[in-house]
């Protein structure tokens, strides 16, 4: 997987997790994500937020379950879930998604808006697509309607896939 350019060479690098109600996936991601760049290094090149499509949970917490996997694996846990914004295209270098629905609606939007904000569909990727040996499904699934042993297996996807990231993001910005 190739990462695009930095947007503003001279700012950190802007990535932003991107699920549907910015709860489960996504805020366990930009705390995996975050972590990892911390031991890299690499947190002073490199800002992460996330956000969700839907507005359900605007302003709430996470979803207990997420935040007690996330304690429990030793992950910071405090979040206050926001809605992804058009403007929001404005300052991302990249923005990765947690499956195709949220990947086809987002899609619509940098469609429709990205041109005005200078963001291309090519900053658009799936979060997984960086996972190695991810196997054929580039999703990472919903585990809110699920048990506990969802949102570990979101976990160790998240992982992965953070891993994959924070090492394409050394090669990228530190050479």
């Amino acid at each position: 997987m190739s990462l695009p350019e930095p947007r503003d060479p001279a700012g950190p690098y802007r990535v932003s997790v991107v699920c549907l109600g910015n709860i489960c996936r996504s805020p366990m991601a930009e705390k995996v994500l975050t972590a990892d760049l911390e031991r890299a290094g690499m947190s002073d090149l490199v800002r992460v937020d996330s956000s969700g499509t839907g507005d359900w949970h605007v302003g709430g917490g996470m979803d207990p379950r997420a935040a007690s996997t996330l304690r429990v694996h030793g992950y910071l846990t405090d979040h206050t879930a926001r809605q992804f914004a058009p403007t929001d295209l404005a300052d991302r270098d990249l923005i990765l998604v947690m499956d195709l629905d949220n990947y086809d609606d987002l899609l619509r939007v940098v469609e429709e808006r990205g041109e005005g904000f200078g963001f291309e569909p090519s900053r658009l990727l799936l979060f997984r697509s960086f996972a190695p040996g991810r196997g054929p499904n580039p999703e990472v699934p919903d585990p809110y309607y699920g048990g506990d042993d969802g949102f570990t297996a979101v976990l160790n996807m998240v992982e992965a896939a953070a891993k994959g990231l924070t090492n394409e993001l050394v090669t990228r910005l530190r050479g």
